[in-house]
């Protein structure tokens, strides 16, 4: 199968050799995804609803380029460095999917790599291949 590989854009990118997304087949996997731009400049700092707005549109982006969308996410998984403020990603998080309801997962970690870090997300995507859709049995 092709891999295609989506650009991190980030310095850490290239410093830890990955891409911010790979797409085989109809999955793609978007990796642990942090509230930076190209230059490495935090967005939202001391504000996870903000960050996680950032990071769900950077996600969106490798998404599209590898032929997805959010409406396509299965999963999403969010690292926080403090539990607490999980209204704030609650909150984004149902902006973006609330109306696609993927498995999700959010877990408090001991830091990032950076103290203005309050978040990193990973999200899956399997793009629909057919004329069929699965009906939501919720």
């Amino acid at each position: 199968m092709d891999r295609q590989l989506i650009s991190a854009r980030t310095p850490w990118g290239d410093l830890f050799g990955y891409s911010r997304a790979v797409r085989i087949g109809n999955v793609v996997k978007v990796g642990g995804t942090i509230a930076t731009d190209k230059e490495g400049n935090v967005h939202g700092k001391d504000d996870i609803y903000r960050q996680a707005v950032y990071i769900i549109r950077k996600i969106e982006s490798a998404l599209e380029e590898a032929g997805a969308s959010l409406g396509d996410v299965v999963r999403t998984r969010m690292f926080v460095t403090d539990i607490n403020n999980y209204e704030g990603l609650a909150r984004a998080h149902a902006e973006f999917f609330g109306e696609i309801h993927p498995a999700s997962t959010m877990v408090e970690i001991s830091r990032l790599m950076s103290e203005d870090f309050l978040l990193e997300m990973e999200a899956e995507a399997i793009i629909e291949t057919d004329a069929h859709s699965i009906k939501d049995s919720a």
